[in-house]
């Protein structure tokens, strides 16, 4: 089965979020029935989509928390993955058997691979809804979820660093960051791109004034 544009944007953006230090791409995959704990997650709005990542090789995830729950340590990757749906909300991940959803077959299957073509992980996608099937409804159900609360970000600029490197971080240490001085700030939905901005001070608190609206951005 051929993924569609929202599964492959909801993959590719799943994959560049892994707290992994190689790059991380999605594939489709011919791989079924996977088995074992995988995160869970269900989103709802005007596309909706139920999401299931199964890490194959936890010594993949390099975040320094190996400890912590496996939704916690994909926490990121699963909000960036969602934010390509657009408008909606996402449910909150749980750790289960989501081998029913790999064998569905509406749900579009993706090797999680590393630099080295190593599979560490699988993602199914199934998406249970889209804007072109609500139609004019769509909007009456968005009512119902227009005053939910969603996170809004400025990002001035990113970077990658080993795990070693961020243990070595002391006070007065300069991190370089992927923007030059002077480029505008993102200014992210719920971790959607919809608009760059300039970093300005207003009463002494940090704010941020809008100079560009993207075309492509639902809000």
């Amino acid at each position: 089965m051929t993924p569609t544009a929202h599964e492959s944007a909801v993959a590719a953006a799943f994959a560049s979020r892994m707290p992994t230090t190689a790059e991380i791409s999605a594939r489709a995959s011919h791989a079924s029935g996977d088995t074992g704990d995988a995160v869970i997650a269900t989103y709802v709005g005007e596309t909706s989509a139920e999401l299931a990542a199964l890490v194959l090789d936890p010594t993949a995830l390099v975040d320094g928390v190996p400890d912590a729950s496996l939704v916690d340590r994909l926490h990121d990757a699963i909000d960036a993955a969602a934010a390509t749906l657009g408008p909606g909300v996402l449910g909150d991940a749980s750790i289960g058997d989501a081998s029913a959803l790999f064998s569905h077959p509406q749900a579009q299957i993706f090797d999680l691979q590393d630099e080295a073509g190593r599979t560490v992980g699988r993602l199914a996608v199934r998406v249970t809804r889209t804007a072109a099937d609500t139609g004019h409804l769509s909007s009456r159900r968005l009512q119902r979820i227009a005053g939910v609360e969603m996170d809004l970000t400025v990002e001035i600029g990113r970077t990658r660093m080993a795990v070693r490197d961020v243990l070595d971080l002391t006070p007065g240490r300069i991190v370089e960051l992927d923007r030059s001085a002077g480029a505008p700030a993102d200014i992210k939905l719920n971790g959607r791109l919809i608009a760059h901005g300039e970093i300005v001070v207003v009463d002494q608190d940090y704010a941020v004034r809008i100079t560009r609206i993207l075309e492509n951005a639902e809000v």
